[in-house]
């Protein structure tokens, strides 16, 4: 949620960042509508109330016919306050809503337009190239036997899938070592639940345009979470934290469920676009002033872990129109994926400023003696099952064996290439 004071002061502010993301303008103009009537309903409601109490004293002091009187007054005015009370709920949930379909602002240099219109940064790394016909990631996973499509679906159903020997070892290694960055770098590892409150969903701004990929489950209204960003940016909800001492700092584990819908017949084979798969995500509690500086270091991390692996990579500023409700700035790794002689998405990193800790209720003071205001919150993606795909195929080998980074080969016995038994 945005500043509520930022809306009435400068909606013209709101209404560039809705120009800069391709959404509709006539957002401001109806949550500022909304909330006018929200404020003009609770002034009618506290004049009642002070009447009412107002009445309650003259009872008091009265007797006879005119005490019977005020009586029949007071009668007829608790009524017009209980009426009054049932229409400022209503308008407050009507603000609610109007307030929550304002995304994000978008801070000062994030491109402009939708999808295509991100700005690369930077590229990192020789795009390889190979004296053989490289394999996809599922042709290797299947010919090394590290990666069970059929048996996934037999049991599961589409887009699931069975890593096996070496393929788990692969990936609980990668998640191994990225905690090892996380706890290096200050994180407080967590395992996370993946059943989340509405409440919480809807805080970290998941159930707008992401509603579609997430699953719920009716009987119990809990929601599978596709990423432990969610729960983190709970963890504090209703709280005022101590960030004095620097960022409160969280490195998140979790399986991760994703309807995948609306990619039919897109990256249906292998592992890029799955329904569960397993990630560990940083998400930081820190001071808004701080926020920016903060982004730059998740990226420096990430940006560790895909080099130290031997991925070549770029680095993009995602534009308004893609950011996602809660973000006002991200910036994505893809990863070259030989295959497909294209980058693609491994890894995301969302400044998220204070939308979602206004939204949560999480709050800090700046000193002992001022008041409360929202924390910033940060988020960014350490490791993920779909950096899989990169590892296999830019480290294949004209053997068809596979080739374990360096830094992975302590988490799987000291082996130093995946290779048919």
């Amino acid at each position: 949620m945005i500043d509520p004071q930022l809306l009435r002061d400068k909606p013209e502010i709101i209404k560039a960042s809705l120009r800069a993301r391709g959404a509709d303008e006539s957002l401001v103009d109806r949550a500022l509508e909304a909330d006018r009537r929200r404020r003009d309903a609770i002034a009618i409601f506290e004049k009642l109330r002070g009447e009412q109490n107002a009445f309650g004293k003259d009872v008091a002091q009265a007797s006879g016919a005119e005490k019977d009187a005020l009586l029949a007054q007071v009668k007829q005015l608790s009524v017009k306050v209980k009426e009054t009370s049932a229409v400022v709920s209503e308008v407050e949930a009507q603000a609610a809503l109007a307030m929550g379909a304002l995304p994000n602002i978008v801070l000062e240099g994030v491109p402009s337009g939708g999808e295509a219109n991100f700005v690369t940064l930077k590229e990192v790394g020789a795009i390889p190239s190979f004296d053989w016909e490289p394999k996809d990631h599922l042709q290797l996973g299947e010919s090394l036997d590290i990666l069970d499509m059929e048996r996934g679906a037999k049991v599961s159903g589409s887009r699931f899938y069975f890593l096996k020997g070496a393929g788990a070892l692969l990936e609980m290694g990668l998640m191994q070592y990225g905690m090892k960055v996380a706890l290096d770098n200050g994180f407080t590892p967590l395992i996370t639940p993946t059943l989340v409150k509405p409440e919480i969903m809807q805080g970290t701004g998941f159930l707008g345009e992401h509603s579609a990929e997430v699953y719920h489950l009716g009987e119990d209204d809990l929601y599978l979470t596709g990423t432990s960003e969610v729960a983190l940016a709970g963890y504090h909800s209703d709280e005022i934290i101590d960030i004095s001492a620097g960022p409160l700092r969280y490195a998140g584990l979790s399986t991760c469920y994703r309807r995948e819908a609306g990619s039919y017949g897109k990256d249906t084979a292998g592992i890029i676009r799955v329904h569960q798969f397993q990630k560990l995500e940083m998400f930081s509690y820190i001071d808004p002033a701080e926020a920016e500086a903060e982004h730059e270091r998740m990226l420096g991390w990430q940006e560790q872990m895909l080099q130290s692996l031997g991925l070549s990579y770029r680095v993009i500023d995602v534009a308004a129109g893609d950011l996602g409700s809660s973000a006002a700035r991200k910036y994505d790794i893809e990863a070259w994926i030989p295959s497909q002689k294209a980058y693609r998405e491994l890894t995301s990193t969302s400044n998220c400023t204070t939308f979602q800790s206004r939204r949560l209720n999480v709050r800090y003071r700046a000193d002992k003696d001022s008041g409360t205001q929202p924390v910033a919150t940060l988020n960014g993606t350490l490791a993920t099952t779909r950096w899989l795909v990169a590892l296999l195929e830019i480290h294949q080998q004209a053997d068809g064996s596979v080739a374990v980074p360096e830094i992975l080969q302590p988490y799987l016995h000291g082996r130093t290439t995946i290779s048919v038994s």
